[in-house]
């Protein structure tokens, strides 16, 4: 059945986008244990692989059912749009375990078995101790994980945060929505949410909603949340079919003869808007060396440029666009 959220008007008022370090580190964690969700993520899988079968992940799927309740403490909505990840992991270190204890139980009944297993007991007879271990387990997911790609990751989330800002400004709340995933629809002051399991409604009473794009999200839309927290809709981010494409295989060669090879990488990595150090991180270039190619691109009339949050974005112009798409991938006439 379909999932509802209910608003107000002062809902309205306090939707916010955010992303969350500490969001993808769960839901990395949860890509591994799932081989429907690996799709896009073939390259990082093959990377990690070796590195993650260090981790000992198990007691955090087993707080992953497929279907039911997920715990919320271990990523609650983030606290601003641009918290670290140190600052999420100090935040669940800070709840108190009493809620842990609560979120744990809802969780371990929708797992046959679990409520009354040796582990499900232990940590339910003593949900600070479950605190402490299990936010010490995401903080070495994410640090072997994630972290090293977090340059890239952010890149692509702060652009799809900042393509959706301008398409609210052009377009409203409503079709926006709808546009961030087709599992959303908007009508009668109600946000619906067609595929997740679980509870059908959620009365959001004023606390309004976090939208928040994801790289591991694929193929999912998620909502949910229950109070104290602020509701969320999390959704795919946009772009995530060439995250873990290298510059080579993306370049075409007539372009790298007419720019040069490093500044026809520039131009091709712009997919999504980004900014001077992940496309130096991403590029394995030094970012004096990307902003100056950045600069001679945008004279060209090839890029523009804007601020967003504590960083310049650069993204392609139509004449960039068109240089950048392959001959053969063009039509005739």
């Amino acid at each position: 059945m379909p999932f509802h959220l209910h608003f107000d008007e002062s809902d309205l008022l306090r939707c916010r986008f955010a992303l969350s370090p500490l969001w993808e580190t769960q839901q990395a964690v949860r890509t591994l244990l799932r081989p429907g969700n690996h799709g896009y993520h073939e390259p990082w899988l093959r990377r990690i692989r070796s590195a993650a079968a260090g981790l000992d992940l198990g007691p955090l799927w087993s707080l992953m059912p497929k279907s039911g309740h997920n715990p919320d403490f271990l990523c609650p909505p983030p606290i601003g749009p641009y918290a670290s990840f140190e600052e999420e992991i100090a935040g669940v270190r800070a709840i108190d375990p009493q809620l842990i204890q609560e979120d744990l139980a809802l969780t371990l009944a929708d797992r046959p078995g679990a409520l009354d297993s040796p582990a499900g007991r232990a940590m339910l007879d003593d949900p600070a101790r479950a605190q402490r271990e299990l936010s010490a387990l995401l903080e070495q997911a994410w640090r072997v994980l994630v972290e090293p790609d977090w340059p890239r990751l952010r890149a692509l989330l702060e652009a799809d945060i900042a393509y959706h800002s301008r398409r609210l400004a052009a377009v409203g709340f409503a079709r926006l929505l709808g546009e961030l995933s087709p599992q959303l629809s908007w009508a009668d002051s109600t946000l619906t949410l067609v595929g997740m399991r679980g509870r059908h409604s959620r009365v959001l009473g004023g606390q309004g909603l976090v939208l928040m794009p994801s790289v591991f999200a694929w193929p999912d839309v998620v909502s949910g949340y229950e109070p104290p927290y602020q509701p969320a809709v999390i959704y795919p981010a946009r772009g995530i079919g060439g995250l873990w494409t290298e510059p080579a295989d993306r370049t075409p060669q007539t372009l790298a003869r007419l720019l040069g090879r490093a500044r026809a990488d520039v131009l091709c990595m712009l997919d999504e808007p980004a900014g001077t150090s992940a496309l130096a991180h991403r590029l394995g270039l030094a970012p004096s060396s990307v902003s100056e190619h950045l600069s001679v691109l945008r004279a060209a009339g090839l890029l523009t440029s804007r601020r967003y949050g504590h960083q310049v974005l650069y993204e392609r112009t139509p004449l960039g666009i068109a240089l950048a798409v392959e001959p053969e991938k063009t039509h005739p006439g």
